[in-house]
C-alpha cells in the first residue's frame, strides 16, 4: 500500500500542473513483488537501466501483463541492441549513428517497431552521454531517414545545478524539430519537468523508496 501511495501522492501532484505528463515508474533493482503494487492499480509504464536484470525480471510476465510498455532509459551498447529490441518498447538513451544504424537493421530483421528518445548532453558535461545541442537537428534527420520512430528528445540536467533552464532548452530544441514527446525530469525535479513540457518523467526512488 505504500508503494501505491507513493504513486498517488506524485500522479496528483503531477495532474495539478499538467494532463498531458507520464510516469515511468523506474523499477530498477526493485523486486517484482514491488511492481506488481503498481500493475494493480493500472500503471504500465516502467523503466529499467540493465538489460540483464530486466530481462530476468520482466520476461515471465509479459504474457500475464501485456499492456506494460518497457523502457529502457540506460547507457546503450551495440551488441545488446537485439536484446533491447527484443524486451523493450521504448528507448530513451539514443545517441549516436551507430547505434541508430543497428536499431534500424534489428527492426527490420524482427518486424519490431520501437518509440525512440534521443538523449542530448543538455548540460555539455564530457562525463555523460547524448549527442551535442549543435548535432541535434541533423542526427534527428538521420534517424528519421533511417524509418526509427523518433519521439521527441531526452536529457539529465547536471545534477548540482537548477534544472530549469536546461529543461527549458530541451523544450525549445524539442519544438524546434518538430517532435511531440519530451522526457525529462526525475525523483528530484519531476515538477519542474511537469511544468516545463516534459511528457514523461522518470521517478524511482519516490515510488518504490531505497533500492536494493
Amino acid at each position: 500500500m505504500l508503494i501505491q501511495n507513493n504513486f498517488y501522492t506524485i500522479k496528483n501532484s503531477i495532474q495539478n500542473i499538467s494532463s498531458n505528463t507520464k510516469i515511468i515508474a523506474v523499477s530498477k533493482n526493485q523486486d517484482f513483488s514491488k511492481i506488481l503494487e503498481l500493475i494493480k492499480i493500472g500503471h504500465t509504464e516502467f523503466g529499467e537501466n540493465k538489460l540483464q536484470e530486466a530481462a530476468l525480471k520482466w520476461k515471465n510476465y509479459f504474457a500475464i501483463y501485456p499492456k506494460v510498455n518497457l523502457h529502457f532509459i540506460g547507457k546503450l551498447q551495440s551488441n545488446k541492441v537485439k536484446d533491447i529490441c527484443s524486451l523493450f518498447n521504448y528507448v530513451h538513451s539514443l545517441d549516436s549513428k551507430k547505434l541508430a544504424l543497428k536499431f534500424s537493421e534489428v527492426e527490420k530483421q524482427t518486424n519490431k517497431k520501437l518509440k525512440y528518445f534521443i538523449q542530448v548532453n543538455i548540460g555539455e558535461e564530457s562525463q555523460k552521454s547524448g549527442i551535442d545541442i549543435k548535432d541535434c537537428k541533423n542526427f534527428i534527420f538521420f534517424c528519421k531517414e533511417l524509418n526509427l520512430n523518433i519521439l521527441g528528445l531526452m536529457c539529465i540536467p547536471p545534477a548540482d545545478k537548477d534544472p530549469k533552464n536546461y529543461f527549458l532548452k530541451l523544450k525549445e530544441l524539442n519544438d524546434e524539430n518538430n517532435l511531440k514527446e519530451l522526457s525529462m525530469g526525475m525523483s528530484a525535479d519531476f515538477e519542474t519537468a511537469a511544468k516545463l513540457g516534459a511528457t514523461y518523467v522518470r521517478v524511482g526512488s519516490l515510488i518504490f523508496g531505497n533500492r536494493n
